[in-house]
C-alpha cells in the first residue's frame, strides 16, 4: 500500500488478504517498508493483527524493528532510490495454519505522532518454508 504524501497517518491501517493452501506446510511472514532518509526516527513501532477469512483474530503483536542505527544515524535495508530505503521485518516464522483458505493481515502504525512523515509504502509477503 503507498501512502499519499508519503505520509503514514494513524487512521490508515493497510490491510491484506493471502490465501494459505496447504495446513500442513509452514509458512514466513514479512512486512516490506519503504522508508526515506528524512524519516524522523531510529526506529518504528507497529501492530500486526493476524485473522482467518471469518475476522477471527489469530495472532496479534506490538513490535518495534529499526531503520536507522541508533549511534550513527547510517540507515539499514537496502537502496537502489537514492534517498529511499526498502526494508523486510520477519512478522512470522515456520508458522503453520490449522487448515487452508484466505486469512488477512492488518498493520496499524503504533508511533507517538500520528503522522509518520517519510514512510512511502508496506506491503507483506507470504513464503512456504522448505521443506
Amino acid at each position: 500500500m503507498d501512502f499519499t504524501g508519503r505520509e503514514w497517518l494513524v487512521t490508515d491501517i493497510p490491510s491484506f488478504e493471502f490465501r494459505i493452501p496447504d495446513s500442513t506446510a509452514e509458512y514466513n511472514i514479512y512486512l516490506n517498508l519503504r522508508n526515506e532518509v528524512s524519516y524522523p526516527n531510529a526506529n518504528i513501532y507497529f501492530t500486526y493483527y493476524l485473522a482467518d477469512s471469518t475476522g477471527a483474530v489469530l495472532q496479534t503483536k506490538l513490535t518495534s524493528q529499526f531503520l536507522f542505527d541508533k549511534k550513527t544515524g547510517e540507515p539499514f535495508g537496502r537502496s537502489g532510490l537514492g534517498d529511499v530505503y526498502d526494508h523486510q521485518f520477519l512478522l512470522l516464522e515456520k508458522r503453520k495454519f490449522r487448515y487452508a483458505g484466505k486469512f488477512n493481515l492488518k498493520v496499524e502504525q503504533f508511533m507517538r505522532t500520528d503522522t509518520l512523515r517519510g514512510v512511502l509504502s508496506v506491503g507483506v509477503r507470504v513464503e512456504q518454508v522448505a521443506r
